[in-house]
């Protein structure tokens, strides 16, 4: 099956954060930086964020912009994806790790 599974996302138009329950195994601290970091990024930049799960387990960061928002700048969004992929690197390990461990047969 070719689908990804969506772990968490913001929304900073609408202000909203989603958490996935299917991983409410996360510890309460890797919850609250993913919530800190993903809210904070859509605030920032607008439109909305998604980290989700590639079928190998990979995390990836998916970035929507707002449907109508001329000052939304692809540029900035795109140097704020890098800023987060390395300031959140071992994390995004450690959820990999977590996701084969829990999920890997699921996809």
């Amino acid at each position: 099956m070719n689908e990804e599974m969506v772990l968490c996302g913001a929304n900073g138009d609408a202000e909203k954060y989603y958490f996935n329950p299917r991983f409410g195994q996360l510890p309460e601290a890797v919850k609250e930086e993913l919530q800190a970091a993903l809210v904070l990024f859509a605030e920032h930049v607008g439109g909305t964020i998604l980290i989700q799960f590639s079928e190998e387990g990979d995390p990836q960061l998916k970035v929507f912009p707002p449907a109508d928002s001329v000052y939304y700048d692809e540029i900035e969004a795109g140097l704020e994806i890098s800023r987060l992929q390395r300031e959140k690197e071992m994390l995004f390990l450690q959820l990999k790790a977590f996701y084969l461990a829990f999920f890997g047969g699921e996809a």
